[in-house]
């Protein structure tokens, strides 16, 4: 199997891995900056001189670069993930690899967050002679990859693609995607039973994986939904929407309704952290 041109920076991003994973968290937050491949070096020598595939035939076109399946990627404190990565590529030689990564900065001088493909070339299949679709995987370990809070929320796609003569298609700002910190949302409702037209009482609260420490902290002032869905039905209704405090604690009232039901909270997310619904709490009205 060829052997791309970022073993070295394999290498090195594994033993910047493993760096974080003997420091204390604290020291771990300060890692230091990761050695990303550009996109047009990851071919290494098979892939033609920018002048040369310049002269000779134009780059190949890329298209449909999809990253796990379109959804964000959620994580928590401790589950390892692999995702799968794609795209499409045409060229009139034919498309032999592709490349995909995600990463984070400013810059590729100022990269602080990588996640590179676990395999060596893509698979790629043809559904022509000109175009191809190629697959790749990412495994993203919380507890060495995001290191830090600050690498939630938008991290570039980098795009590549290998010609059948050696051109190449070579994006490291392709496209953006989101790495999100994974939220829990409690709910309880009171009293249970509750007579008709009582006031009811509704708590819970919002919390979200801190990869610095490894544990769930209360994410506060963000807008909670309050929601009801009636006994046999599927649907949740709106009934207010309230703030949480500071520490992420929920608490508001309602007036019962006239039917047994579920009433549960609903956090929407932000640009750092996934939306989350609390699992209903049954209340019978009486």
């Amino acid at each position: 199997m060829r052997i791309r041109a970022t073993a070295a920076a394999a290498t090195l991003t594994g033993a910047l891995a493993l760096t974080a994973l003997a420091l204390p968290t604290a020291q771990a937050a300060d890692a230091p900056a990761f050695d990303k491949p550009a996109a047009a070096s990851v071919f290494g020598s098979h892939a033609k001189s920018a002048f040369a595939a310049t002269a000779e035939a134009a780059e190949p076109t890329v298209s449909n670069v999809t990253i796990n399946a379109g959804k964000e990627i959620v994580m928590g404190t401790a589950t390892v993930k692999t995702i799968n990565v794609s795209l499409t590529a045409s060229h009139a030689a034919g498309i032999e690899d592709a490349y995909i990564d995600l990463w984070h900065g400013t810059d590729l001088d100022h990269v602080d967050g990588y996640l590179g493909p676990n395999e060596d070339a893509a698979t790629c299949t043809a559904s022509s002679a000109t175009t191809s679709t190629c697959k790749l995987t990412i495994t993203v370990d919380p507890q060495v990859d995001l290191y830090k809070n600050a690498l939630s929320g938008a991290w570039h796609v980098t795009a590549a693609a290998l010609a059948g003569d050696g051109s190449i298609y070579a994006n490291d700002f392709y496209k953006n995607h989101y790495v999100k910190r994974y939220s829990k949302l409690t709910v309880n409702a009171s009293p249970e039973p509750v007579r008709r037209g009582a006031t009811l009482t509704v708590t819970g609260k919002l919390t979200r994986a801190n990869w610095e420490t490894g544990t769930y902290t209360g994410y506060g002032t963000q807008k909670i939904a309050l929601q009801f869905r009636k006994a046999g039905t599927s649907t949740y209704t709106t009934i207010k929407t309230v703030t949480a405090d500071s520490t992420g604690y929920v608490k508001t009232t309602t007036t019962s309704t006239t039917a047994d039901g579920y009433w549960r909270l609903s956090y929407g997310g932000s640009a750092t952290t996934s939306s989350v619904n609390a699992t209903g709490d049954y209340v019978d009205v009486q």
